[in-house]
């Protein structure tokens, strides 16, 4: 009996859904269910339940199996990336079966012929039982590694992926070949994917003697990716295959390069910022992940407190000056930037962006790509769009002085400029660009306020628990509330066995009053900055944001004091 009679004698399916269906089969060689599923015409876990009930299997959550090292070895990896199955358990033998029944999961009973050599391949008796597709995948990828199908058909083409140090040159030659095959391609997709659909913000492709390391930012740390240790015997022809999708030069070993992919995945669409650096033992990548098609978000969305929301919506609406957003790489200070821009578009505002690269598109917006190849740089496209009488211009980065005298002249001719700078807190904005050159009376007059921030991950909403913490584990200047309990995240399978899922910004704001312009007039420094500002209560600062986020709950104290001085 075939799925199609099992859906339709439990009324799962009707026979028009199932002449459709049989049309995509035969048109695309898509299997039944799978066309069923796309279709939107019946659940996948409807279909499992009812291949279930009709075969009298048992249905397993894999999510909840933990299995031994021992009974994963039991199959040939190459035999569970062919037939989709999977060793889970072995019991105890009977009828003199001495090495036990091995318990398989697979979520195609319909193959007969799985049996038969799963029977000969062991050696000893099958207990099959059924999973839904999807864990199934899941299952392979985090036990027998992201690609691991892929990198057992190219071991098995190649022959021994051992390579003597005396035919590497060989080796390393074929490789710009071998990036061109399926197989090279298809893993590389493997390795994009799996760190997109993880919601990772960077990708790390580390060679070292004897290993090819992979590890993706998720949340804003480095987790190692699950990839087979055969990925180091093609190490040279994953970074031609990427070098060759970000339109780089291939044969160039000795010196960084910079490039650019664009890749879709799920409706979405990715900008990735792609830089190889040649290392000791081969070349390293870091891929910089961009959602292109991401929604933008309010500032209330992105964690700004209200003090801070009401102040910094003051200084939006200013005719004139420099507003500032500070951090470190990938703090979200170009996503803050983007929610600004946004309150305040309207068609009265004309409003222009230079950005290396645009991240967003935002509506109403001129946006301008920095390239510096044809001699746009931030300096040089600012001063050009000065000529579109634009009101609001929003710089990408104020990287030297050029650009900072630009934007200092831009403000004081009746424009609101947004832009970034990398410093450690709001009060070391204003000295950093006097380091640059800029005069103090220029910085004094141009600077209306500066917001710091960082972003901390947020306690998984799905899996988490009330605690007490340890009087060690409190942190001077923090209060425990009235409870005494605080919230964190339990380990689990939603927040990859973290604790935490997403993340949320902590804020710090400088409002520029007279007395702060007059500290900056002196060459004031960062420390004399804060003093007088927490004097006329002008700086909330970013820790005292986290510690509230602590208390209701949204992060934990761990979080807050990772990134944040002391």
């Amino acid at each position: 009996m075939g799925i199609a009679t099992i859906l339709m004698d439990r009324g799962l399916i009707t026979s028009e859904q199932l002449e459709l269906a049989l049309a995509e089969h035969r048109s695309s060689g898509e299997r039944l269910d799978h066309a069923l599923v796309r279709l939107g015409m019946v659940k996948p876990e409807a279909i499992t339940r009812a291949i279930g009930e009709q075969f009298g299997m048992e249905i397993v959550d894999l999510s909840e199996v933990t299995v031994e090292d021992d009974v994963l070895r039991s199959i040939p990896p190459q035999v569970v990336f062919r037939q989709m199955c999977v060793p889970i358990a072995r019991h105890a033998g009977g009828n003199g079966h001495g090495e036990g029944v091995l318990r398989v999961a697979t979520s195609d009973p319909f193959e007969l012929s799985v049996f038969d050599e799963l029977r000969l391949i062991t050696g000893c008796p099958i207990d099959l039982v059924l999973a839904a597709e999807d864990d199934l995948r899941e299952f392979i990828r985090d036990n027998y590694g992201v690609g691991g199908d892929t990198l057992e058909q190219m071991a098995r083409d190649r022959g021994d992926v051992a390579i003597d140090f005396d035919q590497q040159q060989q080796a390393e030659d074929d490789d710009a070949e071998l990036a061109q095959e399926a197989s090279v391609i298809r893993l590389v997709n493997d390795l994009l994917f799996e760190a997109l659909d993880s919601r990772a913000t960077d990708v790390h492709i580390e060679p070292y003697e004897g290993k090819l390391i992979v590890r993706y930012r998720i949340d804003g740390v480095l987790q190692r990716a699950n990839v087979p240790a055969t990925i180091h015997a093609f190490s040279a022809a994953i970074v031609s295959r990427i070098k060759i999708m970000s339109s780089l030069n291939i044969a160039e070993k000795r010196t960084p390069q910079d490039g650019r992919i664009t890749i879709k995945r799920k409706g979405q669409e990715y900008d990735l910022r792609v830089s190889v650096i040649p290392m000791l033992y081969g070349e390293g990548v870091v891929l910089r992940i961009l959602n292109k098609s991401a929604v933008l978000f309010s500032l209330d969305e992105l964690g700004m407190p209200e003090g801070v929301v009401s102040r910094w919506d003051s200084l939006i609406t200013k005719p004139h000056g420099i507003l500032l957003v500070t951090g470190p790489t990938g703090s979200g200070k170009s996503t803050t930037l983007y929610a600004s821009l946004n309150r305040i578009i309207s068609d009265e505002v004309k409003a222009i962006t230079v950005e290396d690269p645009v991240e967003y598109h935002v509506a109403g917006v001129n946006q301008i790509q920095v390239n510096s190849k044809v001699g746009l740089t931030f300096a040089g496209g600012l001063r050009a769009i000065l000529r579109h009488d634009p009101d609001v211009i929003m710089i990408g980065e104020i990287r030297d002085k050029e650009t900072a005298d630009a934007a200092v002249q831009a403000s004081l001719t009746g424009h609101l400029v947004f832009s970034t700078l990398h410093t450690n807190d709001a009060a070391g904005a204003m000295p950093r660009l006097l380091d640059m050159g800029v005069e103090p009376y220029l910085v004094a007059s141009s600077i209306e306020g500066v917001l710091a921030q960082r972003l901390v991950r947020r306690v998984c909403v799905h899996s988490n628990e009330l605690y007490t913490p340890e009087p060690h584990e409190v942190p001077e200047g923090f209060d425990l509330p009235e409870s005494g309990q605080l919230r964190r995240g339990v380990p689990a399978k939603a927040n990859n066995f973290t604790g935490y899922r997403g993340r949320v910004g902590i804020y710090e704001l400088l409002v520029a009053t007279e007395d702060v312009r007059d500290v900056v007039m002196k060459h004031g420094n960062a420390s004399e900055i804060v003093r007088q500002a927490r004097r006329e209560g002008a700086l909330s600062l970013m820790r005292d944001d986290g510690f509230d986020k602590v208390k209701r709950g949204v992060t934990t104290l761990a979080e807050v004091m990772r990134v944040t001085k002391t």
